[in-house]
């Protein structure tokens, strides 16, 4: 069945409004109409089955029929901490750890970043194009909600935000000893996990220092080498599946 995520100002007790992009492509590209039954998502895991009354010009009625709480939600909540990658990179790491239930993005410029998004405007356009997709992806893999995906920050910026979560674990190719398995079986049922993962150029020795100040784990993938856009969602699969979500 459709799925659409609406905001908190759409629902009106038992009907909800859709307007825009999302009405256009009801009607017109998935030709649904009158009677058609379709899921609203609040965003914050409440999944809504709804029944369309109305069709008008960019605007459809829709009658709430049932709620529910998502079952597609994980109990984990994980954090990615992506350090930012060359060219459309950002695009696949964001798609496919929405697939596997991220909870937040948190784009970071790392000293060994190659790309720098110094001008403020071209941040702000690729952070709203990261959070589109975000949003595509949570429709696409029956989300309960869309994954937050944060402006731009500093390592400097990312430190404090590991007091927020049970546990954050790095990834660092220099790493001999603790394996990510050896970590994860050292926790005991956490309900938020961090995930520091570096650009290209992986993260400098200094930066790696500073997170294991604030209480990071530093943790081996193996003997390969994963690249950027695939090492967090290898990681995120790994945590879904050791507690329990996959």
């Amino acid at each position: 069945m459709p799925r659409f995520f609406l905001e908190a100002a759409q629902f009106r007790g038992s009907q909800a409004v859709i307007t825009g992009g999302d009405a256009r492509h009801i009607a017109r590209v998935l030709r649904m109409g009158i009677g058609d039954g379709l899921t609203l998502c609040d965003g914050a895991g409440m999944d809504y089955a709804g029944v369309i009354r109305q069709v008008e010009k960019d605007r459809l009625l829709v009658e709430i029929v049932d709620k529910h709480p998502s079952m597609s939600e994980p109990q984990l909540r994980v954090t990615l901490f992506q350090g930012l990658p060359k060219a459309s990179k950002m695009d696949t790491v964001i798609e496919k750890c929405t697939e596997l239930g991220v909870s937040q993005v948190v784009p970071v410029q790392t000293e060994r970043a190659v790309v720098r998004l110094e001008d403020e405007k071209a941040r702000a356009a690729k952070v709203a194009r990261w959070r589109k997709i975000a949003e595509a992806a949570a429709k696409q893999s029956g989300r309960g909600m869309v994954p937050v995906v944060s402006d731009v920050c500093r390592v400097s910026d990312m430190l404090p935000l590991f007091s927020e979560l049970d546990a954050v674990v790095v990834p660092y190719e220099n790493e001999q000893e603790t394996h990510l398995a050896e970590a994860l079986s050292r926790m005991e049922s956490p309900g938020s996990i961090g995930v520091v993962i570096g650009p290209e150029g992986g993260l400098a020795r200094e930066e790696v220092d500073a997170m294991l100040e604030r209480g990071a784990v530093s943790v081996s993938l193996g003997a390969r080498i994963l690249r950027t856009e695939t090492a967090g969602a290898a990681v995120l699969a790994a945590l879904m599946y050791a507690f329990g979500e996959m």
